[in-house]
């Protein structure tokens, strides 16, 4: 069984989720302790919850601490994932309503029913845009078409919109299966800009909010030289909610970005925010975005040969990742580069068996 400190680099959710998919792919037991000790409400919330149910759910796993709060989770495998069709509802699992991150959970999952050796349909219902996790449009345009360079498939479809605190979201996912070696990444330039896109979205809210976000998004780009088409997108979900989502696409590789809103925040606010990071990103040259960074962590490690991406900033959550699949994995790891500012990384993966 592997030991490993939930409170260690960055200390969040990333951390037992990482776990999770490793000891799945792996079949190695796992125990997690100190789960997010630094965090204001320590231990297992519905979106972790969520994660460690759907991957004992995918590999018969025995887990122990698989409760709300819960500081420390106990999880052994019961076989390799099996494909299948499975739903997975953090409100549900919570026993109370939640926008926990359908996104985060199938981080969880995903790698591992990659390699199941056949397709399978998932159901995840919670929040589908939410802080601090990755959107269904980013999984959409960014996250899903650069894993698949690599050899894995999926596919994402929103049904329903979900954002904090409300949630009520649900997508559909399909995965392929049979991944069996994932090919290695490189993406070490980006080549120049051929579009930028995005959208502001007022989720059961007046239209103009929509509208306000998309246009000073627009023209904030416009005057920093980035021509974007940006549009405004008034929606339905189960509560209301505010977001600004930008895209930029190069000749090698594709960068996403957002902003939430919230109540009291000028709409003008949240769209600067993500034209901010866009433009931060833009002008460093470099081709891979720090969200996309540490989500390629797990992929690289499971390519069949070394991978190389350099990123416009190395976080907390990309060295901690890094670390942590060492102590799974004989994967060799090379950082170049100190936290916080550009850098790259090699990854000399594994053949998964």
């Amino acid at each position: 069984m592997i030991l490993v400190d939930g409170s260690a680099g960055e200390g969040g959710g990333q951390v037992l989720r990482t776990a999770l998919t490793l000891a799945t792919l792996t079949g190695t037991a796992v125990r997690v302790e100190e789960i997010r000790a630094g965090r204001s409400q320590p231990g297992l919330r519905p979106q972790h919850l969520a994660a460690v149910q759907a991957a004992a759910s995918i590999c018969d796993a025995r887990v122990l601490g698989a409760d709300l709060d819960s500081r420390t989770v106990t999880f052994i495998p019961g076989g390799a994932a099996r494909p299948g069709t499975y739903v997975f509802d953090v409100a549900e699992i919570a026993g109370r309503g939640s926008a926990g991150a359908v996104g985060l959970v199938l981080q969880t999952v995903l790698l591992p029913l990659a390699f199941a050796d056949g397709p399978s349909d998932l159901i995840l219902r919670g929040g589908t845009h939410v802080s601090w996790a990755p959107s269904v449009d980013y999984l959409q345009e960014v996250y899903l078409p650069t894993v698949a360079k690599m050899g894995l498939r999926a596919t994402v479809e929103l049904v329903r919109w979900g954002f904090y605190p409300v949630g009520g979201g649900e997508v559909r996912v399909q995965v392929e299966g049979g991944a069996g070696s994932l090919r290695p990444l490189h993406l070490t330039e980006r080549g120049p800009l051929q579009r930028a896109w995005g959208h502001g979205v007022a989720c059961s809210l007046p239209a103009h909010i929509a509208q306000r976000m998309a246009n000073r998004a627009r023209n904030l780009l416009e005057t920093a030289g980035v021509k974007a088409h940006v549009e405004a997108r008034r929606v339905q979900g189960a509560g209301p909610g505010a977001a600004v989502f930008l895209f930029a696409a190069y000749e090698q590789a594709v960068a996403g970005f957002c902003a939430y809103g919230r109540k009291g925040l000028a709409s003008e606010h949240v769209a600067a925010a993500a034209c901010d990071e866009l433009l931060a990103h833009h002008r460093c040259g470099a081709p891979v975005d720090p969200h996309l960074a540490d989500q390629l962590v797990l992929p690289m490690v499971l390519a069949a040969g070394v991978s190389r991406v350099a990123t416009s900033s190395i976080t907390g959550h990309l060295l901690t990742n890094l670390a942590l699949v060492q102590s799974f994995l004989p994967a060799r790891v090379l950082v170049e580069g100190e936290k916080g500012e550009p850098g790259a990384m090699s990854v000399t993966g594994i053949v998964h068996d």
